[in-house]
């Protein structure tokens, strides 16, 4: 039985992919044909490299599976919106965003979020995608506000859906209230610098809908991560004997 056990324990914590995240911090932007979600090398999910001796300890509190292998933004706030679509993933919002241009006429550089979260139509339902500018932890391109610190200091993270006709899935709730509580508990930003897109820009938009449950994503309670899976899901504890690696 305890064989049994000890095999079942390592045969779940090899299914665990970690995401890990880095480039080179630069305050220049990098040039458009490093942005594609696919063909740029930094989005390829690896495994961790085991530390000498065995497996990395995947239940360490307080890990965060987001965390930039380079020195991190100063961030400050958390801005979420919704794509106000009924399906979408981060190579299709890069490719629209490719398509926007800023005040002075330049194409922007691509997706303009730090994190997607899928709802099952494009992305598996519940996956968080880290996109190039976390990756290489460059401001955003989302927040359209007076105020410039909401992108230069604000981690833009996006939902798939239209929350004014109905709320985040199940999944989209979970994975977005555990990003979000690992960024405040990591960047120290408080629960009154997570706001919604609307907060800011409150004259030209709904975004995130009026169905997103703000306040409790964004006063949750801290909830360790131990990793992510092959989705990009969070995963809060191993695999239990029923197969089921979510509460």
């Amino acid at each position: 039985m305890t064989i049994a056990r000890s095999s079942l324990l390592g045969n779940s914590l090899m299914l665990l992919g970690l995401v890990l995240d880095g480039c080179t911090h630069s305050p220049a932007l990098p040039p458009a044909s490093m942005n594609s979600p696919r063909t740029n090398p930094a989005y390829a999910r690896v495994q961790p490299v085991p530390p000498p001796g065995g497996t990395p300890n995947l239940a360490l509190p307080g890990h965060n599976p987001w965390r930039p292998t380079i020195a991190a933004r100063e961030w400050k706030h958390i801005v979420i919106h919704h794509t106000a679509t009924g399906n979408g993933s981060v190579e299709s919002i890069h490719a629209s965003h490719l398509k926007n241009k800023d005040k002075n006429g330049n194409p922007w550089l691509g997706i303009g979020y730090h994190f997607v979260i899928g709802n099952g139509d494009g992305m598996t339902d519940g996956a968080i995608e880290p996109t190039f500018r976390w990756r290489t932890q460059i401001q955003g391109a989302h927040a359209g506000s007076s105020n410039k610190d909401y992108n230069e200091r604000g981690i833009g993270i996006c939902l798939v859906g239209n929350f004014e006709n109905s709320p985040p899935t199940p999944a989209q709730k979970r994975s977005v209230k555990l990003l979000v509580q690992t960024l405040r508990n990591e960047y120290r930003i408080p629960a009154g610098e997570v706001v919604g897109h609307k907060d800011i820009r409150a004259a030209s938009t709904e975004c995130p809908g009026r169905l997103f449950p703000m306040a409790e994503v964004a006063a949750g309670d801290f909830e360790p991560i131990l990793g992510l899976d092959a989705d990009g899901i969070p995963i809060v504890r191993i695999a239990s004997t029923s197969g089921s690696k979510h509460p």
